[in-house]
């Protein structure tokens, strides 16, 4: 245990550049069952100020190292019970650096079914095998009579030279030097070659990119390989590696790394009968198993792209500027079925809802209007949402054209809907509101992402959200893993008011869990409310431990403690109200003053708490509860322009980026068929990733470079 303990902690410390006593701080504050966002936030002379990112990617890592580690001693031991295994192998074992190189030594050696070569050393030809690999075919006749004694049934020469063959490919198959030799030689110089399927043109239209293609291995990247998998798993694509070579040279010399259970024939120049042999041996199992163990690597090599695109684009999202606290009129578009609106207060709170029916085919458009702007007067409506379905444009021109005729005050916008139908069918809808009909849960939850995306948004399945690249074709429980760390994160950057926090959100909260954001709700409704941070400690299963992860990251306005709206952490209370009165303030004279803030900085105290500790706390003296997010800014469609046949090439328009891809990025012009900047288009240089360039939600021009209404494509140019 003692040097597993000094492995990790050597490997941590070298990749990490950190010295060793600070891995060991961080691995005991995970053990002891702090998170992520508290260590990054609250503990940072223990970790030397690591992001959450770093700390994220330090946390997978140790507990990928702890797996290898026990993963080796299990694979030590399995091979200690097989016969005839070289010290070679279990060199190879203790030195390898990763669980697939692991899993690639030892898979030969995995009995998953009988071979032939089995069958073989069965009827005793092993011992024939040798001489006939020790001394080659022109022996053949000489060895069998010598072994044929041995044989457990009687075998003709020939069936005996085959049965040695079997054993002799199957034993170089198991080489390891061969294997990593072979690998390393396709992932260099191998192609992935794509075909389609006979008979599967026609169903496989939308692959038809990929009917008749090939890339180097190596320059594959994730996106691309996730369509011809996607395209594979449809049954329309065929997929294979090819190298172009009927033997790789750099195997010829892996002849002499003997055969397992061979005795070391010292033999510098391989025959040409060896070579033809490990031919054979590479064409019949070692490609073919080399081949699948590759695409199973570039599917995962992929997964985790398609992974990291989801959450930097969900990350995007969910830290989109929020309009506040407006009261804000939600219209959930349709045609035959209505326009559904819903009122809500500047707290998100339901106020009226119902049904209009301004388009086809009843066209109560006039009818519409007067409803809707009856209700923006009543209810002193500031903003008029639109989701962005089926309808959004005919709706906002009726919207538009009545807050003109009627001189109203508000202003309207268009929003994505995505996963707004999800939510209206959840468990967490149907306990907000069980009386109503789904499509009213969903202009709801069309309002309140308006007025805050992350509030409303980490009550639906991040997966339903929309913001992927190829996430269907993802592991659903992997996928689900690396979302909700983004989804905690975001939550705890911002900050979170425990006394409007739902439930869902609360879950996200470092240190709580459902059960106990459940119960701080309730507690909260018994008593009308926390007037302080302190009252945590009174919520059932919110003991010590709970308290110290969660505090920092709630937030309580207007209560007993003016530091419980800040992110100061409770634990730093009495040293703040220490250092104010060293300068004669009442720690809430002394919360938003530059002045008293500017006499802190040289404070004695600063040294005792740690710098960067400290100066957090100045910083959230100055700006108490600051909101790490951007201020909220939204697109103005062009009137002329409803429908993609609308579009022609060389338009200027406005719209919002609703999805960043690796290979670019979708913007919703109000046409109900997003366009693409390819990465090409973003800038007029070389861009290496789209969101160096663009994010999700961010107001964009562009340039209609190209349509094509039969495919629904359009391509965009970003203009400047």
């Amino acid at each position: 245990m003692t040097t597993l303990i000094n492995t990790l902690l050597t490997t941590l410390e070298k990749e990490y550049s950190t010295p060793q006593k600070t891995v060991k701080n961080i691995i005991a504050l995970f053990e002891d069952g702090a998170t992520v966002p508290f260590i990054a936030r609250y503990r940072k002379e223990v970790t030397g100020a690591m992001s959450d990112e770093v700390l994220r990617e330090f946390h997978g890592r140790w507990q990928y190292l702890v797996e290898l580690e026990k993963r080796r001693a299990a694979i030590i031991e399995l091979l200690k019970e097989l016969p005839d295994i070289p010290a070679s192998v279990f060199s190879a074992v203790e030195s390898a650096d990763s669980k697939t190189v692991l899993e690639d030594i030892y898979t030969p050696f995995k009995k998953t079914r009988k071979t032939k070569a089995d069958s073989a050393i069965e009827l005793g030809l092993l011992s024939f095998s040798i001489a006939l690999w020790r001394d080659g075919k022109a022996s053949v006749q000489q060895h069998y009579e010598k072994n044929k004694a041995h044989f457990k049934q009687s075998i003709s020469l020939a069936d005996a030279e085959k049965g040695a063959s079997d054993i002799i490919i199957e034993k170089l198959s198991q080489n390891i030097h061969t294997l990593q030799s072979g690998k390393l030689f396709l992932q260099k110089e191998g192609v992935l070659v794509s075909k389609v399927m006979r008979g599967k043109k026609e169903v496989g239209e939308k692959f038809r990119d990929y009917f008749d293609y090939q890339e180097a291995l190596k320059k594959c990247p994730p996106h691309r390989l996730l369509a011809l998998f996607r395209g594979k798993k449809e049954s329309i694509l065929k997929l294979s590696i090819e190298s172009g070579e009927a033997l790789p040279y750099s195997l010829n010399n892996t002849v002499n790394m003997i055969p397992l259970g061979f005795p070391d024939l010292k033999e510098r120049t391989p025959s040409k009968e060896k070579l033809a042999w490990l031919e054979k041996s590479w064409h019949e199992k070692i490609q073919p198993k080399l081949e699948s163990d590759l695409l199973s690597e570039l599917k995962e090599l992929a997964e985790a792209g398609a992974i990291e695109v989801f959450q930097n684009n969900l990350k995007d999202l969910l830290m989109a500027a929020p309009a506040g606290a407006k009261r804000t009129l939600a219209l959930d578009p349709g045609f035959r079925n209505g326009v559904k609106w819903v009122a809500v207060d500047e707290y998100g709170q339901l106020l009226e809802y119902g049904v209009v029916y301004p388009h086809a085919p009843q066209n109560k458009a006039t009818e519409a209007q007067s409803k809707l702007a009856q209700i923006i007067q009543t209810h002193q409506i500031e903003w008029l949402v639109i989701g962005n379905g089926t309808a959004s444009r005919e709706t906002q021109a009726l919207a538009e054209d009545m807050i003109q005729q009627r001189s109203l005050s508000c202003r309207c916008v268009i929003v994505s809907e995505a996963g707004a139908s999800v939510y209206s069918a959840s468990p967490v809808a149907i306990d907000e509101f069980p009386e109503l009909d789904v499509t009213i849960r969903g202009a709801i939850s069309i309002a309140r992402r308006f007025q805050d995306p992350l509030a409303e948004l980490v009550k639906i399945d991040p997966q339903a959200i929309g913001v992927g690249q190829y996430q269907h074709d993802v592991k659903a429980n992997r996928l689900g893993d690396a979302l909700s760390v983004v989804v905690e994160d975001c939550v705890n950057a911002v900050g979170v008011d425990l006394n409007l926090a739902s439930v869902s959100l609360l879950t996200y909260v470092s240190g709580l869990t459902q059960r106990m954001a459940q119960n701080i709700v309730e507690f909260r409704e018994q008593v009308g409310g926390f007037s302080s941070r302190m009252q945590l400690k009174k919520v059932k299963g919110i003991g010590d431990k709970a308290f110290e992860q969660c505090a920092g990251f709630l937030r309580i306005q207007g209560g007993k403690e003016p530091l419980d709206a800040s992110a100061v952490h409770p634990e730093s209370y009495s040293l703040i109200k220490s250092l104010a009165r060293s300068i004669n303030l009442e720690v809430n004279a002394l919360v938003g003053n530059p002045e008293g803030i500017a006499h802190l900085q040289a404070a004695p105290a600063a040294a005792e708490q740690g710098q960067y500790t400290f100066q957090d706390i100045l910083q959230e003296l100055a700006k108490p509860g600051r909101d790490p997010r951007p201020e909220f800014q939204y697109a103005s469609f062009d009137e002329a322009v409803n429908k993609i046949e609308d579009l022609q090439e060389g338009m200027t328009l406005e719209g919002v980026v609703t999805n960043v891809a690796a290979f670019g990025a979708f913007v919703d012009l109000g046409v109900h068929q997003d366009g693409l900047i390819h990465i090409s288009q973003l800038a007029d240089r070389f861009v290496k990733d789209p969101r160096d360039e663009v994010r999700i939600g961010e107001v964009v021009k562009v340039e209609v470079m190209e349509v094509d209404v039969k495919r629904k494509r359009i391509a965009l140019k970003r203009l400047k």
